[in-house]
């Protein structure tokens, strides 16, 4: 191959590599579409079931609906059993969160180092249910990168008191969703692995409609799978705030 040949076919190769590299996403990038489509409703309402499953294979099922609007508002209401009926969650913008009780008629905020605890015996702290907004709270990097998912490792930022010491995220390329994210405690051990599956798009959206969150360290799990999904009703503010949270 003569010289020419040779800078010609090097100059093809580094164009290639510079165009590849051009059109790669960042991993703060990908976290964002992951975010923008976690919270591309304007609202949504869901209407669905809980099971808990103990280290025997126990079992409690729960009804229960979730109002969601933009990323800073969520109002998760418990249906059934008549145990926890009434039970309300409101997590609002700069992690403002509070919690109803039926038994004592009072609304509860909740502290910042409580909102690291397990929600109502679930699997789910009321961060976990809480959680939209990744990007604020997250530092991403790029671990891997296969034909069909971005695996990301989120690191929290120091202001963001959150009790893990990192989560290790699966994005569905074609979704832009996380099939499924590992969980990791202070310790750096794997505490959590939670899974999201049968994707649909309902009114334009994309919506997972089977989660499970796992503690392999005390053998629990929580499933939830979503029976009615409904978007872009305009859900007004006033349905977000702590008097609304006692109205059942």
């Amino acid at each position: 191959m003569s010289g020419c040949s040779r800078s010609i076919v090097l100059a093809v190769l580094v164009l290639a590599a510079a165009t590849q590299t051009a059109g790669a996403m960042a991993p703060v990038e990908i976290l964002q579409a992951v975010e923008d489509t976690l919270n591309a409703p304007v609202d949504r309402e869901v209407h669905l079931s809980m099971t808990l499953i103990d280290a025997e294979g126990g079992k409690k099922t729960r009804e229960l609906s979730i109002l969601q609007k933009g990323k800073d508002k969520r109002l998760i209401r418990f249906l059934s059993p008549a145990d926890v009926r009434g039970v309300g969650f409101l997590a609002l913008e700069d992690d403002l969160m509070y919690i109803y009780m039926p038994a004592f008629a009072k609304v509860r905020r909740i502290a910042s180092h409580v909102k690291n605890e397990n929600f109502m015996g679930t699997d789910f702290t009321y961060d976990d249910m809480a959680q939209t907004d990744y990007v604020k709270n997250y530092t991403p990097s790029l671990r891997e990168e296969t034909d069909s998912h971005y695996v990301l490792e989120l690191v929290p930022n120091e202001e963001s008191e959150i009790d893990y010491s990192k989560l290790v995220m699966w994005v569905d390329k074609t979704t832009m969703l996380p099939d499924k994210v590992e969980f990791y405690d202070r310790p750096g051990l794997l505490l959590k692995i939670m899974t999201q599956t049968d994707v649909r798009r309902i009114d334009g959206y994309l919506t997972p409609h089977h989660i499970e969150m796992e503690d392999v360290q005390d053998k629990h799990k929580t499933i939830m799978d979503l029976a009615e999904v409904v978007h872009d009703q305009s859900i007004p503010d006033k349905q977000f705030t702590q008097r609304y949270l006692k109205r059942f």
